[in-house]
């Protein structure tokens, strides 16, 4: 995101946001109404108010924060990410509207639309540093479209909850992040390393969006379960997962720096590798030392990206992935995945072991 703009980007970009919010306006004004529905509104509010509260806080301080470790994009990162939410949101409501054929706002159709529009938060620290900012607003537009276009065909075609196809939020936003990243890079640019290079002030405020991020992460993964039991779970095994993921990142950060020194990168993508693993599975885990399973492995694997991946990521893919999206948040998926896959397994293997069972019970009895 450099800060150097031709004139004719520097002309026309003001013009053209301010033409897509008008254009905004006058369709909130002809197609959308607020929800009148005679629903208990305090109870509402208290408990999906507090949740949407937490999600906004995710999306705007956490990770707005995040990608302010560089030494070049610093706080122009922070103050992007406020514009891409903004507009991310406005566009998610609309476009969830007209998908569903339901044109009204409610508390819960604006957690959506803020949840959808993190997808291009977080893929954006892939691309940072090398895309302007009237790229930034065709990236947030499309990807919050096609994010948008795939939960409404999950959900009518293949019937899949809400719940499970926002959760997946984080690897489809690192590959779409990963596939800019791909487009704009190559060869890759000259100056890369200094535009990765670290400030100390900045880094620190990185720190503070991971800590609002590791703060809110459980309230996040519980936000659209609508059983109480269910979201206390989910709660659970989030905090379970992370905690132990943040264990396992900063000893592994000191362990392999020669002097013992804990290195910010590790903390700013290891330590939220197990909010991300236990996303879609976090209700479904009935132990808790099988979050803390999970959230070891996927500290693990996410300290040992941090310190390979950039290397083949930038030299030998040609994809150079500016504040590690693809092994923050995409690869931790892949370990809730497996798991997903051999919970599944087992309950067809147990739904296959009682049809046999009531099969030969049936047939004994018929027998005598």
């Amino acid at each position: 995101m450099g800060s150097k703009y031709p004139p004719s980007v520097r002309g026309c970009l003001p013009l053209w946001t301010l033409t897509l919010e008008v254009a905004f306006i006058l369709v909130f004004c002809f197609f959308m109404d607020y929800d009148s529905s005679s629903k208990d509104h305090k109870a509402l509010m208290g408990t999906y108010g507090a949740i949407f509260q937490d999600v906004t806080v995710m999306a705007a301080l956490g990770l707005g924060f995040l990608t302010s470790s560089l030494w070049k994009q610093g706080w122009s990162s922070v103050a992007f990410n406020l514009f891409m939410l903004a507009l991310g949101v406005q566009w998610s409501v609309l476009l969830n509207g007209f998908l569903n054929q339901n044109m009204v706002i409610t508390l819960s159709s604006m957690q959506q639309a803020t949840m959808s529009s993190m997808s291009p938060l977080i893929s954006v620290g892939a691309v940072l540093g090398k895309v302007n900012l009237v790229q930034l607003v065709v990236m947030t537009l499309m990807e919050v479209t096609v994010f948008d276009t795939m939960r409404m065909v999950s959900k009518k075609f293949l019937h899949m909850p809400d719940y499970i196809n926002m959760m997946y939020i984080h690897v489809f936003a690192a590959c779409f992040g990963l596939t800019v990243a791909w487009h704009f890079t190559k060869p890759l640019p000259k100056g890369a390393q200094k535009k990765d290079q670290m400030a100390r002030s900045p880094s620190l405020f990185a720190m503070l969006g991971t800590l609002f991020l590791w703060i809110f992460w459980p309230s996040f993964n519980s936000a659209l379960l609508h059983s109480l039991p269910d979201r206390k779970i989910a709660v659970f095994n989030t905090y379970y997962a992370l905690a132990v993921s943040t264990v396992t990142a900063i000893s592994l950060s000191a362990l392999a720096h020669p002097q013992g020194k804990i290195n910010m990168a590790y903390i700013h993508n290891a330590v939220l590798a197990g909010g991300v693993a236990v996303g879609a599975p976090s209700h479904l885990i009935d132990s808790p030392w099988i979050a803390m399973v999970l959230g070891l492995i996927t500290g693990l694997m996410s300290s040992m990206e941090t310190k390979s991946l950039p290397e083949h990521f930038n030299h030998v893919m040609w994809t150079h992935d500016t504040c590690g999206v693809g092994y923050t948040f995409g690869l931790p998926v892949s370990s809730s995945g497996c798991w997903i896959l051999s919970k599944s397994i087992q309950e067809k293997q147990g739904l296959f072991q009682n049809k046999r069972a009531s099969f030969h019970c049936y047939r004994s009895n018929f027998c005598m």
